[in-house]
């Protein structure tokens, strides 16, 4: 059985299984000393810890691997002056991406109308953390300390002093090339790893979404319906009708295609519900399935695993006309431009900052003067949304990384054509290091 199909049985038996457990806790007639058992050994112990393990080895590849691909990918374009076109195009497309998404979710949220009916069941708390002034982001994109900056996993500081070693190989001669042929030894290694982690999913994502759904509950859908199907319907949309329509009218590809062998990268991110953690399946999948160049996939997949977030721009889109209605507050067509914009700004401006979502949704509402506690009341369901919104969030860098590579004839067609790219039947294959 191919390891996709295996990720995929894993994601079913778990949430399944975990509706199944949240039942039972919830049933009257269990014994507590049975109920005490199954919570603290199973789903607080078992299941826990095998998630968290999971979630930990992903993780840990992300730096060596942001790290290596970004070197590789600078130092073969150091001479050829493309750097700076592809990260501007990068960056266009991502912001580009971010507004239609926002703007597909204010569109839906006003026909659907999601908080009509819905009544405030006592005051709603929510402890909204401080954003960073703008001026702080911009200055701590750059690193003061690239081995701090990379013990403490901020992306942006890594992917600044990574390109800027990468360019310094390029420019340095002979030395340079004994660098280079370092690093590409060592992005083959890290890649081997990630293929060897991979084989070891079905039991992470198992115990995730297990202990997941056996926390909640499936039940914790149904109390938000309105809002949950809402913005699960623009998320999909967005997905498949807006990366679809882009793909297919700026480089012609079938986007049939990207989907079919977008499957394994789905089924992490759902898993995880972080674009950080699926970050070295996604760039596998972009590099050895989807045909894009090292040297461009190297920048835009690292990139928009930091920046990217049209799924949490979805979910702010939405929320805000929900939390309007819930409140009784009519939103201006000022409003809704001002939500756009700081939407799409935010998915910037913010993206070094945890808990980056309900931060920027804080900023939202505050833009257009809505009470920051009405968060409290989305809370519930917002962990089955993440899920999702990685998923939506890592085929975006996927889309975006197959329109830069191929504008800048850094794309092989062959192997976006070819079904069996990368796969030796277990849907892992052995890496062959890229040429440079």
């Amino acid at each position: 059985m191919s390891l996709t199909n295996r990720i995929l049985i894993a994601m079913v038996a778990g949430i399944l299984t975990g509706s199944l457990l949240s039942m039972t806790l919830s049933s009257a007639t269990l014994p507590e000393m049975v109920r005490a058992a199954l919570e603290v050994y199973l789903i607080d112990g078992v299941l826990d810890v095998v998630g968290r393990i999971f979630v930990a080895s992903l993780k840990l590849l992300v730096v060596p691997l942001v790290f290596v691909s970004l070197i590789c990918g600078a130092s073969s374009l150091g001479n050829s002056s493309r750097m700076g076109p592809i990260a501007g195009k990068t960056l266009f497309f991502y912001l580009l991406t971010t507004a239609l998404a926002v703007t597909a979710a204010l569109t839906f949220a006003v026909l659907v109308s999601p908080g009509s009916g819905v009544e405030l069941a006592g005051e709603a708390n929510f402890q909204a953390k401080q954003a960073p002034p703008l001026t702080d982001v911009l200055v701590n994109i750059f690193p003061s300390n690239p081995i701090q900056a990379m013990a403490e996993g901020k992306m942006l500081q890594i992917i600044v002093f990574a390109l800027l070693f990468g360019l310094a190989i390029s420019w340095a001669g002979e030395p340079g090339q004994r660098i280079a042929g370092f690093f590409r030894d060592m992005e083959a290694v890290v890649m081997k790893m990630v293929e060897v982690l991979m084989h070891l999913a079905p039991y992470g994502v198992f115990a995730l979404l297990c202990k997941l759904f056996a926390t909640l509950g499936i039940t914790a859908i149904f109390d938000l319906a309105t809002y949950f199907f809402t913005v699960l319907a623009v998320l999909l949309f967005h997905a498949l009708v807006v990366y679809s329509l882009l793909l297919k009218g700026l480089t012609g590809l079938s986007p049939a295609m990207l989907f079919s062998k977008m499957r394994p990268v789905w089924a992490f991110a759902f898993s995880t519900a972080s674009s950080g953690a699926t970050l070295p399946v996604t760039l596998r999948t972009v590099e050895r399935r989807l045909g894009v160049d090292n040297s461009v996939a190297g920048f835009t997949v690292p990139l928009g695993a930091t920046i990217n977030m049209d799924g949490t721009a979805i979910m702010q889109g939405v929320a805000t006309v929900f939390i309007a209605e819930v409140y009784g507050v009519d939103l201006s067509w000022v409003a809704y431009l001002t939500v756009i914009l700081t939407a799409t700004l935010a998915s910037v401006g913010t993206a070094a900052v945890p808990g980056v979502g309900l931060i920027t949704l804080a900023m939202v509402l505050s833009q257009v003067g809505l009470p920051v506690e009405g968060i409290a009341l989305i809370i519930g369901v917002d962990r089955l949304l993440d899920m999702v919104r990685t998923a939506v969030n890592v085929t975006g860098d996927s889309v975006v990384s197959l329109i830069v590579s191929s504008s800048e004839n850094k794309f092989d067609e062959t192997v976006f054509l070819d079904p069996h790219a990368d796969h030796d039947g277990d849907d892992v294959g052995d890496f062959v290091p890229p040429p440079h």
